[in-house]
């Protein structure tokens, strides 16, 4: 890429040109689009090279303006009329010159844009476009004519309803909206009486049970293919109501004054955040400051959505109800409105943002010796990935000398730790993420240097916050874990080591357990911890900032022990709730994977027994990090490694079967 190339790519799926700006870091570039808004992004996002230049943004109107008078998608069935018999892909140069007798690159960009919103004459193939056999064509165009004749053919209320089979867009009425609700609630909660549902059903001809209400619904596209019925069965609020919007709106419109108006300015500090690259919701970042005799001070910086909302709002008590974030394979469903948790309650690279900050001084052994804790301003300096900083440390990057005074802290907490008890459990995790209906991925997390670095820093900030706490009497939500029974070393060298070990250790493990009291967490090695640096997606860790902020302030706190302990009931059976929906969701999508490549051999790990007497028992999928019951056709050992085949798979009744492949099938699929 260079500056000035205009190029075109996409935004939420709609396409969109943009001039080349100047790069960012090692692989992004900022782009300029029409109207001045910048985008970074990466070369494989550029769907489109416009030649000639070099361009400005002001160039991009008139550029459309004089593409516009080309954009006929008739004139496409006349080329696919001529090019189909030779059967040849086209480049959209080709196409303009064959359209149009010239290939300027505003002819050249008309064409590609024919080409990109055409859906019956051409189909993408490399980098060109081939025509659709006759056949195909016909197909395409004959679905087309059919759904529009069925749209054309409803009317009554259950026209409307098979208006919507017909896939037209309704303007559903309060009353038909209600019908359409009784038959969601018969889907959700099948074991009580429907009878208006079963009614409806039975009078346009479907079966009078829930699966048929599912189909049907699916049918009208009131409910998707794959609409997440454990989140509906939730008490989890999908949508915001319309007055929380209102007060984010008014809270984006016009900031509300800052109860700490003192704030610690931090901005001379370098401050890195680092998370997923697709992670929108920025809520901590990392700074070293280098101190007299070579010793250093470690800031740990936490969001401060605390700034934008008071104890009771409407912000507060909505993100109370909804207790945490969702993350689901399709998305996030953020606790607070969108806007505000990705906008100026997170860590923006680059702008000056309110945080709650801990200086935190380590001794040789790597306990808290010393800490602080301040209302601060920042200024994030990057916005690295975790994969940019495992690279920057491998490569010694001097500038940058504070990641690796972070990791060697990272390490020195650790072992620390290890000494004072903690018990680490290392299992494949993995992340479920549904790009679209049609893709499915499935990614190990790697346990890398970076990801260790920010999660000692985090429970570092958590022992310092339980530790303040607990000094001055504060009430908030501790975490604790009682200490585990674990099996003795001799068990424990039977069972084979990875993860057949890891699992056994971890099936002994005790829940954590929150409490207003400080309590020893078993497997962090912690004697108090309190969760304090999520607070714009956790809501424990919201109320631990507005009951630190107000003790740092001076003021009362705004949840006395009392009203603290029945905050918390209810929050925690909304997050466990919470926590049950976001696996229960991981598994559907897992099992969908699995259906859709049930042609794939898996290599799995025996890993513990349910019912050994029947053969009953778990296996991983390692590659994948899944845990998936299966009854073994012959004995077997735990530690064991098979090769599987899916034979069944249906997501919806959480059903899944094996087949064991045997060592001559596997031979035979990969000649």
């Amino acid at each position: 890429m260079e500056k000035g190339q205009l190029i075109e790519f996409r935004v939420n799926g709609e396409r969109r040109l943009a001039v080349v700006e100047r790069p960012e870091g090692k692989k992004d570039w900022i782009v300029i689009d029409s109207g001045g808004h910048s985008h970074k992004l990466r070369p494989q996002r550029v769907e489109y090279e416009v030649e000639g230049g070099p361009y400005t943004t002001a160039d991009i109107a008139p550029f459309l303006r004089e593409v516009q008078p080309y954009l006929d998608p008739s004139s496409l069935e006349v080329a696919w009329e001529l090019l189909v018999e030779e059967g040849e892909a086209v480049s959209p140069g080709e196409l303009a010159n064959f359209l149009f007798s010239e290939q300027t690159p505003g002819l050249c960009y008309a064409a590609h844009s024919l080409l990109c919103d055409d859906k019956i004459y051409f189909k993408k193939k490399g980098d060109n476009y081939e025509p659709r056999s006759a056949s195909q064509v016909e197909e395409i165009k004959h679905q087309l004519d059919v759904e529009q004749q069925r749209e054309q053919e409803k009317a009554t209320f259950f026209g409307h309803l098979q208006q919507a089979i017909a896939q037209e867009a309704i303007d559903w009425t309060e009353s038909d909206r209600t019908r359409l609700e009784q038959l969601e609630k018969f889907i959700l909660q099948p074991e009580q009486t429907h009878r208006n549902a079963q009614d409806l059903l039975s009078e346009i001809g479907r079966p009078t049970t829930s699966e048929a209400a599912f189909e049907l619904l699916v049918e009208l596209g009131w409910w998707s293919r794959h609409e997440n019925l454990f989140l509906r069965r939730s008490s989890y609020p999908i949508n915001f109501p319309k007055k929380v919007l209102d007060v984010a709106y008014s809270c984006l419109q016009n900031l509300p004054p800052d109860a700490d108006s003192d704030r610690l300015d931090l901005t001379h500090l370098k401050v890195y955040t680092i998370d997923d690259e697709s992670t929108e919701e920025i809520d901590d970042g990392l700074s070293v400051e280098f101190l007299d005799g070579d010793r250093v001070k470690l800031w740990v910086h936490i969001a401060d959505p605390t700034r934008f909302i008071t104890p009771g709002d409407e912000l507060d008590l909505e993100a109370r109800k909804r207790s945490t974030t969702l993350y689901l394979p399709t998305g996030m469903i953020s606790m607070f409105p969108t806007e505000l948790a990705t906008g100026p309650m997170s860590l923006i690279q680059g702008k000056i943002c309110p945080s709650l900050s801990f200086g935190i001084i380590l001794d040789e052994k790597g306990a808290a010796q010393d800490y602080s804790i301040h209302a601060s301003l920042i200024k994030p300096t990057y916005r690295l990935t975790y994969n940019d900083v495992d690279e920057m440390l491998q490569l010694g990057i001097t500038a940058e000398s504070e990641l690796a005074v972070l990791a060697s802290a990272a390490k020195q907490r650790h072992y620390w730790r290890q000494s004072q008890g903690s018990i680490t459990i290392k299992m494949p995790e993995a992340v479920i993420k549904v790009k679209s209906e049609d893709e499915i991925i499935i990614e190990l997390v790697d346990n890398s240097i970076s990801r260790q670095l920010v999660a000692e820093m985090m429970i570092l900030a958590g022992e310092v916050a339980g530790s303040y706490c607990q000094e001055h009497n504060i009430p908030v939500p501790f975490r604790g874990q009682p200490q585990p029974e674990l099996p003795s070393d001799e068990e424990l060298l039977v069972l084979p080591a990875g993860p057949v070990r890891a699992c056994a250790l971890r099936r002994c493990m005790p829940r954590s357990e929150i409490g207003t009291l400080p309590s020893r967490h078993a497997s962090l090695g912690l004697n108090t911890y309190t969760q304090v640096t999520s607070p714009i997606r956790r809501y424990t860790d919201l109320l631990t900032h507005f009951q630190l902020k107000a003790h740092l302030r001076g003021d009362p706190l705004p949840f006395p022990l009392d009203v603290m302990q029945q905050i918390l009931y209810s929050v925690t059976l909304s997050a466990q709730e919470a926590t049950f929906l976001e696996r229960q969701t991981n598994r559907y999508w897992g099992l969908e994977f699995l259906r859709r490549n049930g042609d794939q051999i898996w290599q799995g790990v025996v890993l513990r027994w349910l019912r050994e007497d029947e053969k009953l028992g778990v296996l991983l999928l390692e590659e994948l990090g899944l845990e998936l019951p299966h009854r073994f056709e012959r004995t077997v050992s735990l530690g064991d490694r098979l090769n599987v085949q899916v034979s069944r798979a249906d997501p919806h009744r959480d059903e899944i079967r094996f087949r064991e492949m045997l060592e001559n099938e596997v031979q035979s699929t990969m000649i």
